[in-house]
């Protein structure tokens, strides 16, 4: 399956559960194990198991499986790994804290700079 199209199967899942903050990163220049991030919350520890629930869903149903899935137990923060997509879906304090968007953007600058 092609990236853009599963990104597209992913945020529509995310969307039509009502994630909030949706992001993606392309983070092909930075790192060599995903080409792109989700970053999206949920309002509760049961939006947030929903919402990944949902993105794993859409994603059989396109006939792509997880590789990977990590913290469904307490629903703060799932990470669905789907090999070029990773979601990252969080409540709104684990993502304040641990501020992926900011850690991953700072690479990307980096990265950029070192490049000129």
């Amino acid at each position: 399956m092609e990236l853009e199209e599963l990104k597209a199967i992913v945020v529509a899942a995310l969307e039509e559960l009502k994630a909030v903050d949706l992001k993606v990163l392309d983070v092909r220049r930075i790192a060599s194990f995903t080409d792109l991030m989700i970053i999206a919350s949920g309002t509760s520890s049961r939006h947030v198991r929903a919402l990944a629930d949902k993105v794993i869903e859409r994603c059989k149903a396109a006939g792509v499986r997880p590789l990977g899935l990590e913290g469904e137990r307490g629903a703060e923060w799932i990470l669905v790994d789907l090999g070029d997509i990773v979601v990252h879906v969080m409540s709104p304090a684990m993502r304040d804290y641990y501020n992926l968007e900011k850690l991953w953007s700072a690479g990307d600058q980096a990265s950029s700079s070192a490049a000129v």
